[in-house]
């Protein structure tokens, strides 16, 4: 039996309803996410690498901010901050460190090849991606600095890469790129708008918006502490209440123990963290005095370095400072022998006064000591440059120890992942949290079923009752 035009009507008003009530909460889930943590590998262009590195320029790269090696010849920028829309598919996503590249070296010791890439930021809407980056170099010939922030640096090529309905991990594999004329100029004129550079891959977390607090939330321990724990966390005196040093060793150390000579890699242990290009001791105990700027700690953890003719563990770390100087010290385990306080690398901290109640000492240049070039097995000699020696000493209870750099989620590629975005596309991951639309409208058409039966029936009662006068 067909319904009335009052109910057919009805139905449709309702159908209107529940889709309207629907559909505007799922694109309310979908909006406000927001990037937070992530990395991004990018080898700039491998070329200019060995042209830096090699018989004409005989120069180097060195790398800032945290950022590391990842693979042959790729540097690995951390601690990804920006949004992403899954809706439309638009990222932004800002990344930390740098890289400097220097060549040409000349009388004065001055380079006649200076450039820095830092900061790299990709920026992707309505299906063209560009990369920007902090850059500072010197041109060929007149030797002028130009520095410039966020230069759009390469166009990023997203031929059949669908970047809506993404959740968390957002990955692209291997991007190719190509140099544009803006990025032409910023690279000193080295290569012209066009050129190919290294292909891009990035993995970044994503997260919902932040829900509203509450008008009035509820005081926990932690938001207001007691007298008691507020006595317990202010450093006594001659004392502080936190601290930790991170040191990456040496970069080329790390890229021969897991190159394909030794095979190898490392194993942390006793609260020993992974910062991607460098090792965090925390834990720091000891004592320290802002006014003379000395400190005399003990920091936890161990790293233990395995491979081919390779087993070396780093352990017990122990830093002084005084007079401008500060060394650092470890138990070493080599051969199953361990030495004791072992002086491994000494470093320059001439300004390590408290500021906020933190005193920080960042990336300070540090060269190997002689008793640490024996602790290598006399694979670096005495003078040698290593890794710089951040560190940080709270003072304070309010102070917060800087952030290790933050790489994001371990993913592990899909069988079908290739080394070809062209072959196999990227594409953002689906969210878990967010159910797809069609769910929505499944559910919404459940409903509306559900709904056109009980509008079907009160017109069935209603033609009955005025039928049968019993009824």
């Amino acid at each position: 039996m067909l319904l009335s035009r009052p109910a057919r009507a009805f139905a449709v008003l309702l159908f209107a309803a529940i889709l309207g009530s629907l559909l505007p909460a799922t694109a309310a889930r979908a909006e406000g996410r927001t990037v937070q943590g992530g990395r991004l590998d990018w080898g700039i262009k491998s070329s200019f690498q060995s042209y830096v590195t090699g018989p004409i320029a005989q120069g180097s790269w060195s790398l800032t901010g945290g950022a590391a090696t990842v693979g042959g010849s790729q540097f690995r920028f951390h601690s990804a901050q920006g949004s992403y829309d899954p809706r439309s598919g638009a990222l932004g996503a800002g990344f930390s460190g740098g890289v400097r590249f220097l060549g040409h070296r000349k009388s004065d010791g001055t380079h006649e090849l200076d450039l820095t890439v830092s900061r790299p930021t990709v920026r992707i809407e309505g299906g063209r991606g560009t990369l920007h980056a902090d850059m500072a170099s010197k041109a060929k010939g007149s030797g002028r600095v130009t520095t410039s922030s966020q230069v759009p640096l390469a166009l990023l090529d997203l031929s059949g890469i669908d970047m809506r309905g993404g959740g968390s991990p957002v990955s692209l594999t291997n991007v190719p790129t190509a140099l544009t004329a803006q990025g032409a100029r910023a690279f000193a004129g080295y290569y012209t708008a066009g050129t190919p550079l290294d292909p891009v891959s990035l993995t970044v977390d994503v997260r919902a918006a932040a829900a509203k607090p509450a008008a009035t939330p509820t005081a926990t321990p932690s938001a207001q502490p007691s007298s008691t724990t507020s006595a317990a966390n202010s450093a006594a005196p001659g004392g502080f209440r936190d601290g930790a040093v991170d040191w990456g060793v040496r970069r080329t150390f790390r890229e021969y123990v897991t190159g394909s000579i030794a095979q190898g890699g490392w194993s942390l242990s006793a609260g020993a963290q992974d910062g991607g290009a460098l090792f965090r001791f925390p834990g720091g105990k000891g004592t320290y005095d802002p006014g003379k700027q000395t400190l005399d700690a003990d920091f936890a953890g161990s790293v233990r370095f395995t491979g081919t003719h390779v087993d070396l563990t780093l352990g017990a770390v122990s830093v002084t400072v005084t007079g401008g100087k500060g060394t650092l010290s470890a138990d070493v385990t080599s051969a199953g022998k361990t030495e004791k306080a072992v002086p491994l690398v000494t470093f320059t901290a001439r300004d390590f006064a408290p500021k906020n109640g933190l005193a920080v000492l960042t990336e300070a240049p540090a060269t190997l000591t002689e008793g640490g070039a024996k602790a290598f097995g006399g694979m670096y000699k005495a003078g040698t440059e290593m890794d710089p020696v951040s560190l940080a000493v709270a003072v304070d209870a309010k102070a917060q120890l800087p952030a290790l750099p933050d790489l994001g989620s371990d993913t592990k590629p899909s069988a079908s992942t290739s080394s070809s975005a062209a072959a196999t596309p990227a594409k953002a991951a689906v969210a878990e949290d967010s159910p797809p639309t069609a769910t929505y409208l499944a559910l919404g058409a459940g409903v509306l079923l559900a709904a056109s039966i009980a509008v079907f029936v009160a017109v069935r009662r209603r033609r009955t009752a005025t039928t049968d006068p019993s009824a």
